[in-house]
């Protein structure tokens, strides 16, 4: 009802449902929630309209605190407005986010949720910004994939009316906000038709006009102060029923089952984990893993997590459950516990429920979030004593806090079919990725996955597209660790990186280098070699940079790489591959001429047939790496070189401890 099937990432859902319920848009870009409202301009200025029959009047400021001023002053005069931020640019809003929460003002505030700069600037994502807003007053609802973006985008902006209060609706950073998903898009005139009428004409009757003065924003003493503030408590305490109320209707639409809180798992489990965002889907498959070999664990996805309610909470925990780990996706230095733990072990205790809880911190900074890592968090619970302000992820050899990663079968990668990509930052690899997942996605009953784990130097820097696709939906917001196939787009990268780290048995690698079949033996890497020949793989080359010169593309091999996937990996027929790229090179393309095409056309029938397959010897299992003169001449290097600096340009900085950052000076 009121659905149809688009491919598309999580920004892109949540600036499609905003747009329907907005009338003005405050904006200021900031990654990684630029592109909500870089759509939101674009649609408006290209005349779509609003559930009113209008374009949104997009309004950019100078900063993040200007255009939250904007949209406090917008809403006084009576219209629904939103913005769209994350970081720092949450932070510098935080003032007027409590003039609007204490003035009853139905704002939204779409979050990508981000690092906050402490040591460091950070553009990737956790819950740091949001948790720091946190007492505000703003309600705050949190979604864990693209799919609920969607649908749960519409219960913040409903409730938001209907219950007269800003809400922050937030997802995670680029793991969410960036992630391409095939998902179900709910039409407009269908979330129009939810709209409280009535609400929204008492919101109007209360604008700003010299026909209906009244007086706001004053100063007030001692005498009164605190009985107004204590005075808006009664919309606090309906928001759950409300927001429960519109996940209903959402529910009737989509067939779903949203709820403040969702269990997940044993109905009769005795350890649980709670989390908000991705994690969570991370963490139903751990406790799939567990659960079939008789464990009895769950868990418990927030997210409605402002105002807290703690009757939901304990009506989604099983009363078997005995011990509860919490995971944040934040760091709150010196306070006994992260935000999210602090609440579930005052609603427990509040209840008088009998039940160990402990909390630990994850995934900072888009650290990637793995089932080993929450088996570790349940393995963790099994013990008398479960370590409490444990961390996931990361090895801690300073303070030991961190939870050895528990062992997992690899094989949970094998229904689908997994590929990475190395890429250069700006040489059209992530776009030729985003242009296939969509293919598929959007002309396929197959279901598709795409994340690009860029380098924060953007242009310039490497990039690595990881493209699941499945006949089941993909529930996986974690990087490929098994791929059936890598290509390396960039002839450098043999030298720089462990490219092959994560190839399955048997798997695919092709390689884009202007060297020949016979130049192969002498200008390979020794451990590139190794692995091939370890993992029985297919390995196939093709010179994407010349071909694209003789067609007339320049540099441009987005085009011949991207028909050469289709063509190794078989996801689809090939025929039907190479169709589908023609219709979506004359809808890129077709208003630049001919000729244009025509080039492009002669890429995809080119790049099919490129691909050189490349015998690998039994011999390359024993290639040899360094001369001992090449050896000794590294370790003259200085230690940070070496220990710190080789390892993240080889892309292996995860592998770094703790102790690689104590200062020894």
């Amino acid at each position: 009802m009121g659905m149809n099937w688009k491919t598309m990432d999580g920004n892109t859902a949540a600036a499609h449902v905003s747009y329907c319920f907005t009338e003005v848009a405050g904006i200021y870009p900031i990654t990684p929630s630029s592109p909500m409202a870089e759509l939101v301009d674009d649609w408006a200025a290209n005349g779509r309209k609003n559930m009113f029959g209008r374009p949104v009047k997009v309004v950019e400021m100078q900063s993040e605190g200007g255009a939250a001023g904007m949209v406090h002053g917008s809403l006084q005069a009576g219209a629904l407005t939103t913005t769209y931020t994350a970081s720092q640019g949450l932070l510098l809003m935080i003032p007027n986010l409590y003039k609007m929460a204490g003035e009853l003002l139905p704002a939204v505030l779409h979050v990508a949720a981000r690092s906050l700069a402490a040591h460091s600037l950070s553009i990737f994502g956790d819950h740091q910004d949001v948790m720091a807003a946190r007492a505000t007053g703003c309600a705050m609802l949190c979604e864990e994939g693209v799919q609920e973006v969607m649908d749960l985008s519409a219960v913040a902006h409903l409730s938001a009316l209907e219950g007269s209060l800003p809400f922050i609706n937030f997802f995670d950073g680029f793991r969410t906000s960036h992630e391409i998903q095939k998902i179900q898009v709910l039409d407009e005139e269908v979330l129009a038709g939810l709209v409280n009428q009535e609400a929204l004409a008492a919101f109007r009757a209360r604008a700003l006009s010299p026909d209906r003065p009244v007086t706001r924003g004053t100063a007030q003493n001692p005498d009164i102060y605190f009985q107004n503030r204590e005075a808006s408590n009664r919309y606090y305490q309906a928001i759950p029923e409300i927001v429960e109320k519109y996940m209903g209707k959402i529910n009737e639409i989509t067939g779903r089952d949203y709820r403040l809180f969702n269990y997940y798992g044993a109905p009769d489990a005795e350890r649980v984990v709670i989390g908000m965002g991705s994690v969570c889907d991370v963490a139903k498959e751990a406790a799939d893993m567990l659960n079939a070999r008789g464990e009895k664990v769950g868990v418990v996805t927030v997210h409605l997590y402002r105002p807290f309610s703690i009757k939901h909470l304990l009506a989604a925990i099983p009363a078997s459950v005995k011990k509860i780990a919490v995971l944040d996706r934040t760091k709150e230095p010196g306070a006994f516990g992260e935000p999210l733990f602090l609440d579930v072990a005052a609603a427990v205790a509040h209840a008088g429920r009998a039940i160990r809880v402990v909390g630990g911190r994850y995934g900072l900074s888009s650290k990637d979030v793995l089932p080993e890592d929450i088996l570790a968090a349940y393995h963790n619970l099994t013990k008398d004593e479960p370590k409490h302000g444990f961390t996931l992820g990361i090895i801690d050899d300073v303070t030991e806090l961190s939870l050895a990663r528990v062992a997992v079968e690899q094989a949970q990668e094998t229904k689908h079919i997994a590929c990475k990509f190395w890429g250069f930052g700006s040489d059209g690899t992530v776009g030729a990725n985003k242009s296939a997942i969509k293919i598929i996605g959007d002309n396929t009953d197959m279901f598709a996955q795409a994340y690009f784990a860029y380098d924060s130097k953007k242009s310039g820097g490497v990039t690595i597209s990881h493209l699941r696709f499945g006949n089941t939906p993909l529930r996986k917001p974690y990087l490929i660790r098994n791929a059936s196939f890598i290509a390396c787009h960039r002839q450098a990268y043999v030298y720089e990186y462990d490219l092959l780290r994560g190839l399955k048995e048997g798997g695919t690698f092709l390689l884009n280098c202007t060297w020949t079949p016979e130049e192969i033996e002498a200008k390979l890497p020794a451990l590139l070699k190794r692995k091939l020949a370890k993992q029985h793989a297919k390995f196939y080359i093709m010179d994407a940079a010349t071909i694209a010169r003789e067609i007339g593309l320049g540099g441009r091999i987005n085009m011949l790489m991207q028909a050469a996937f289709f063509a190794l990996t078989k996801v689809i027929p090939v025929e039907d591959a190479v169709r589908h790229l023609k219709d979506s090179v004359v809808k890129s393309y077709g208003h630049k001429g001919d000729d244009i095409v025509a080039m492009n056309f002669e890429a995809i029938d080119r790049g099919v047939a490129a691909p050189i397959e490349i015998p690998v010897p039994d011999a390359w299992r024993h290639a040899v790496e360094d001369t001992p003169a090449q050896a000794a001449a590294k370790q003259q290097r200085p230690r940070f070189i070496c220990e710190v600096c080789d390892v993240m340009n080889r892309q292996a900085g995860d592998d770094l401890p703790v102790s690689t950052f104590i200062d020894r000076a």
